[in-house]
């Protein structure tokens, strides 16, 4: 059980939340105060009534504004992200004390040494790393970052030290120890080359916003690492092409990028459409991470993915394994896996709708996508980009934007981002006719749309009924196709079956041809 405490930042505050702990008799098992104005608490699991009672009395301490509970605390947000970096890191990683002495290894610097880590805890670096003096490094009045060529055995490393510095006062740091990088030959030669050669991935992103710049760098230098990614955002902002570029520009380039639509396959299928399916001992169907051997899997819409889907997901990230439906083989397809979403899954955990040790596997590395209405900055120059793609693929004379239709472009709050935008020009080159050589607010026929009211229609004629039918209708046309039956259709819409069933039969809509 957790909860978040937002309020003020005074003295005593803790210990009071405390007292009130103490008097259920709850039991602390950690308490985070990362964030100014935020306390995080953590203890075992108590009965509903008890928290009922529990929190409006927390709520009652002088100085608490609000308190709620929450599916991570952000400690634990951070403990696991790093542990799982580490272990994924293939490059060896010590961490040593202000006198060589190792205090936390990796498990690829464990492999390099051919040692286990309770053989190696709070001995000296150099019993095993030779060509650099560690311990007189750290002995230095100004101790600052070094690189060196440095061996263990017969195999030879390129080191790379960083002190580690704790800030005591404003002016003063305390030397605390050093991270210390190991990488072999043949890798920095990878990653030298991967610098020599042109990311072809992220060419094509246009980052006019200084937002959308920022979250770029950010996606580069997260390319190079191979751990999972997640990356969130609204429906239409460009996940799938920002995961394809941090492919191109990653070390598996050269090996397949399968994107995979989670909400689109059925539940029925999905493990063998992952996973591969044997019959007779005899492989069936290969599955799509078996296809992308030694390259991306990209997981769009992954929060939609079944639960026994999830669990078999969670090994393979793990430990790099899985079995095919029907098999016995244990499969390792080496392969990174980018997640992508439009859900909160945090809050998806919570409710238990999606698996907590699942949620902290794939959310090592992120980053989210802003809404088209957040980076303004980007609107017209990705409209002109279309414009002049599509001028030219269509032999269309429309080359400009006239300024009353540049003025729309940028006030419209684009609820399908980039993807409406990009459709509405297609749309407006394809339907073109002849009456003018500029693009218009009329060629887009774009809905009349109102930020936190949605879409709205001036002309509307009729009743509020024939509306809600009309709208009912319309939304199962597009949702069947995707969900083709009438129990997952319920599933995802929150209704019985049966009200599914009927509703289809009254609007007359038949099962998709397959």
């Amino acid at each position: 059980m957790r909860l978040e405490v937002t309020c003020l930042d005074r003295v005593g505050v803790a210990k009071d939340i405390l007292t009130v702990l103490e008097r259920y008799s709850i039991n602390l098992v950690s308490i985070d105060a990362m964030t100014k104005g935020c306390l995080y608490l953590q203890f075992a699991e108590v009965p509903f009534e008890t928290l009922k009672e529990l929190m409006p009395q927390v709520r009652k301490v002088d100085g608490v504004h609000d308190v709620r509970t929450v599916a991570v605390m952000p400690s634990e947000q951070e403990r696991y992200a790093l542990k799982t970096l580490l272990k994924t890191l293939p490059d060896g990683v010590f961490s040593i004390d202000a006198k060589g002495k190792i205090r936390f290894v990796n498990e690829a610097a464990l492999f390099m040494l051919g040692m286990q880590e309770h053989e190696v805890a709070d001995e000296p670096l150099n019993h095993w790393v030779q060509g650099f003096n560690f311990a007189r490094w750290m002995s230095e009045s100004a101790v600052i970052g070094q690189t060196a060529r440095v061996h263990i055995g017969n195999d030879e490393y390129l080191a790379e030290m960083l002190p580690i510095e704790l800030p005591e006062d404003e002016q003063q740091c305390l030397l605390a120890g050093a991270v210390i990088t190991l990488k072999t030959p043949d890798r920095v030669g990878k990653q030298f080359n991967a610098l020599q050669r042109r990311y072809k991935g992220f060419e094509n992103v246009l980052a006019a916003s200084e937002k959308l710049q920022e979250i770029v760098k950010q996606a580069q230098r997260i390319a190079q690492l191979d751990a999972p990614l997640l990356i969130t955002g609204e429906t239409g902002t460009g996940k799938e092409m920002m995961a394809r570029a941090c492919h191109d520009a990653s070390l598996r380039r050269e090996k397949p990028f399968v994107a995979i639509n989670c909400a689109a396959i059925p539940d029925s299928a999905v493990e063998e459409e992952l996973f591969g399916y044997v019959s007779n001992g005899k492989l069936t169907k290969q599955g799509f991470f078996e296809e992308a051997k030694g390259g991306t899997v990209f997981l769009d819409e992954v929060a939609e993915m079944t639960n026994s889907a999830q669990v078999k997901l969670l090994r393979l990230l793990q430990d790099g394994s899985f079995r095919r439906v029907g098999g016995e083989e244990d499969i390792r397809p080496d392969i990174r896996i980018i997640c992508s979403t439009q859900e909160n899954l945090a809050k998806r955990c919570q409710e238990g709708k999606f698996r907590e040790d699942l949620y902290y596997r794939i959310h090592v590395l992120g980053f989210h996508l802003p809404a088209l209405r957040e980076r303004r900055a980007d609107i017209l120059p990705l409209a002109e980009m279309f414009l002049e793609h599509y001028s030219q693929q269509l032999s269309c004379p429309v080359k400009r934007i006239s300024a009353k239709c540049r003025t729309f472009l940028q006030a419209y709050a684009w609820p399908g981002n980039v993807r409406q935008l990009k459709n509405a020009i297609f749309r407006a080159v394809s339907m073109w006719d002849g009456s003018s050589t500029e693009l218009t607010v009329e060629q887009l026929k774009l809905p009349s749309y109102e930020e936190g009211q949605g879409y709205f229609d001036a002309d509307f004629d009729g009743s509020l009924d024939q509306a809600m039918k009309k709208f009912e209708s319309s939304l199962l046309r597009r949702l069947y196709p995707t969900y083709p039956s009438t129990r997952q259709l319920a599933k995802k819409l929150g209704v019985s079956h049966t009200a599914i069933a009927n509703k289809l039969r009254e609007y007359g809509i038949n099962k998709p041809n397959k």
